[in-house]
């Protein structure tokens, strides 16, 4: 199957790009990487009059260390999130999880803010900058505006992003002194969508877990938080027993549907798995023991 006729427009600027986008009334797309809208196009499920191509914006390139933590572009494709040295040392969670994503082919062209405005559930960079504790920088016709990733994935491939909005940057908070983190996920064979994935982040004080955060992909419609076994750590240290305890309490924060893939309940057993294996693998690391 083809795609609808529509036209093309190379923006120079983004605000030349918001305005093509108000002249289309409404009837546009944006093309950055274009391994979500390209099916989508050929497939018909979308049909735009208008393609605004914003690829070769250096507003939403770069990846750059500032004073309220990390910024990396929209741009950044997921290649270079894998390989760039400032992600490793001061978001090292995220580099771990970009190993994960799909091939290197995709890698090389996919982009960091167009997998996170798609929302996929079953993405690996929607539940690790939940768990990273994100900040989303949009733009539109009304201006900047400054979005946390609490209240940034809403729903099923529905994020707070508006449809003549660009996503320009995502800023990762600084690493705290104590860090312990990790990334896992099952999948049938890498580089496919996984059955389900976890991320991990933990600080360390005077021998106990004091903050936790866990995010699970492929278990909801959302990069789902588990706020129960969080709470199940901190305070303890992160022996058998803690981890035990966070396995256990799992089942109050993650409710999986049965789909055509796998049962619920499967899902969530793997997913006690999953969080065990990467939670032993932290309790045999060093934590970190100076702010990134």
């Amino acid at each position: 199957m083809k795609p609808p006729p529509f036209d093309y427009q190379l923006a120079d600027s983004v605000s030349q790009a918001l305005d093509l986008y108000a002249r289309s009334e409404g009837d546009a797309l944006w093309l950055a990487g274009g391994h979500s809208i390209v099916p989508s196009l050929a497939l018909r499920l979308q049909a735009p009059s208008l393609l605004i191509d914003i690829s070769r914006l250096s507003e939403l390139s770069g990846i750059a260390l500032t004073g309220e933590g990390l910024r990396i572009g929209a741009l950044t494709t997921h290649a270079q999130i894998l390989s760039d040295p400032l992600v490793r040392t001061h978001a090292p969670l995220l580099a771990e999880a970009a190993a994960h994503v799909a091939h290197p082919a995709i890698r090389n062209r996919a982009t960091f803010g167009g997998n996170l405005v798609l929302a996929d559930p079953a993405s690996e960079f929607p539940a690790v900058v939940r768990c990273l504790d994100a900040v989303f920088d949009i733009v539109g016709a009304e201006g900047a505006r400054q979005v946390g990733v609490e209240d940034f994935f809403l729903d099923l491939f529905t994020t707070a992003l508006e449809p003549d909005e660009i996503l320009r940057s995502v800023l990762i908070p600084p690493a705290p002194a104590g860090l312990r983190c990790g990334f896992d996920e099952l999948a049938r064979r890498h580089g496919d969508f996984a059955m389900v994935g976890a991320a991990v982040w933990l600080v360390e004080a005077e021998g106990v877990t004091a903050e936790a955060r866990i995010c699970f992909h492929s278990v909801g419609a959302t990069p789902m938080r588990a706020s129960h076994a969080e709470g199940a750590l901190r305070g303890l240290a992160l022996d058998g027993d803690a981890i035990a305890a966070a396995q256990a309490v799992l089942g109050n924060d993650l409710d999986p549907a049965d789909d055509v893939t796998l049962p619920g309940a499967t899902r969530l057993h793997l997913a006690r798995v999953l969080l065990g294996r990467i939670l032993h693998r932290l309790a045999r690391q060093p934590a970190m023991e100076t702010a990134a």
